[in-house]
């Protein structure tokens, strides 16, 4: 952890130094390609040791694959292996190490290149393998139409911004930060001489990075104060559950879960700090004008406490893993596309059986409170104080499922989950089941899959 802090630190200086002194007009994009590679490469063996060793074997794997393999095969041939390497590495953590953390943890990194590995993949058979009028909007806009330099490549893959921590970007956006169009491209879209602009302007990050770290201060605080005294285990305590009533620990169960956040605020937020100081992540304009820094941003905290529906809790908690998740699967998937996403989610976080009983609670819950929503919402969209009521109940609820479905991800083993299920009596379990045989399930609408000339024929004859 303090190998962790001390070099996410260290890159954020050299994140500022790298903008301000390695800037698009000050260097040459094959200067800040190897600066920002061998930075990266040298934070990972500072931070993991001879663990790091992993992290570039997969990564010249997929490499050759990228290189040797056929266009329409390349993105199930690299997802096959690096999900397959990352998958034995976590097997020996679970059966090496006893469910202990090592001391040099190296599978955070080595799911951040897994995601980035199976994204470019999946990109570069789009652009290569695919036809335009076969893919989204959004895929046609983030297709890669050439395969990469070997340069290029390693500085997607292990650049010093993001191999401690993430965030997983696309490939396009990562080469034109480097190339210096990443600003502009976004800028691009706003029509700014209306404005009163003679030109586009050059917004700086240091407003986001300072509001970003302040916010990871706040974090760091909470993690020590309230973390460490409220740990998860001390709610399948025989004491506390011979002694507690039911709604007390749905309570303390609450607590508990709000205590555990602070350490995933500190660490994303601060990451997403990191790319931002580099001058990377800037997202465009919103309504008011001001400029936003939140492309890479892995988390919107305020729409994460105050969700009212599980889908929108998930949107807004670990937000790139969801869009990667949304990228290689749930838009590729054939069928079942959220079961099989929930699986993969939970294969790429590891083998630990907690994450297996929390991803499948959450499918389960998932397809509930699509049904409620679908089924119900609309009657309480008559008047305010309906609206109001509704909101405050799905709140409530909403917190409440995922304080139940994400316990058993921080227990891990079976043991005390079934335990702590047992002590909930299962409610959210049995009560998703009932609403599934009550309400009758809508197919969810599948438009974003549609192809873009199938949207956009289906729009002109709308109109």
């Amino acid at each position: 952890q303090i190998n962790f802090v001390a070099c996410q630190l260290f890159a954020l200086l050299a994140a500022f130094w790298f903008r301000i002194y390695l800037g698009p007009s000050h260097a040459s994009s094959a200067v800040r390609h190897a600066f920002a590679t061998l930075f990266g490469i040298y934070f990972a063996v500072f931070c993991f040791g001879w663990y790091s060793i992993h992290l570039f074997v997969l990564v010249m794997m997929n490499y050759g694959i990228m290189n040797m393999a056929s266009i329409p095969n390349i993105h199930r041939y690299s997802f096959v292996v690096a999900m397959g390497y990352l998958t034995l590495c976590h097997i020996s953590r679970i059966y090496i190490f006893h469910y202990g953390i090592l001391t040099t943890d190296f599978s955070g990194p080595l799911m951040i290149i897994t995601q980035k590995i199976t994204t470019l993949a999946c990109q570069l058979h789009d652009g290569i393998g695919r036809q335009a009028e076969e893919l989204t909007a959004e895929q046609n806009r983030l297709a890669v139409k050439s395969r990469p330099s070997l340069l290029e490549y390693l500085s997607y893959l292990l650049n010093f911004m993001s191999i401690i921590a993430g965030p997983c970007s696309n490939y396009k956006d990562y080469i034109a930060f480097i190339e210096g169009r990443h600003v502009h491209m976004k800028l691009l879209e706003v029509n700014w001489k209306q404005k009163g602009y003679d030109r586009l302007p050059d917004p700086s990050p240091t407003g986001a990075v300072m509001y970003k770290l302040c916010i990871t201060l706040v974090s760091l605080i909470l993690f020590l104060t309230l973390t460490k005294n409220f740990p998860m285990a001390y709610i399948i305590d025989d004491e506390f559950l011979d002694k507690t009533p039911f709604l007390s620990r749905l309570g303390y169960l609450y607590v508990v879960t709000q205590a555990a956040k602070p350490k995933y605020y500190f660490a994303w937020t601060l990451a997403d700090a990191v790319n931002n100081a580099a001058g990377y992540g800037f997202s465009g304009v919103d309504e008011t004008g001001a400029f936003r820094w939140d492309l890479l941003s892995n988390l919107n905290i305020w729409h994460i406490e105050t969700a009212t529906s599980f889908k929108m809790y998930i949107e807004n908690w670990n937000i790139q893993t969801a869009a990667w998740l949304k990228r290689v699967c749930y838009d590729r998937a054939p069928w079942y596309p959220t079961a099989l996403t929930f699986v993969l989610s939970a294969l790429w976080h590891g083998i630990y059986p907690g994450y297996y009983f929390t991803f499948l609670t959450g499918i389960l819950i998932t397809l509930a409170a699509r049904a409620i929503r679908n089924n119900c919402r609309h009657y309480f969209l008559s008047s305010v104080p309906l609206k109001i009521a509704y909101d405050v109940v799905t709140w409530v609820v909403t917190q409440l499922a995922v304080c139940y479905t994400v316990a058993p991800f921080v227990m891990l083993a079976v043991e005390p989950t079934i335990k702590f299920y047992k002590s909930m009596y299962f409610h959210m379990h049995i009560l998703s089941i009932l609403v599934l045989l009550v309400f009758p399930v809508r197919p969810q609408a599948r438009s974003i899959r549609k192809p873009q000339h199938q949207a956009t024929h289906n729009s002109v004859k709308s109109k």
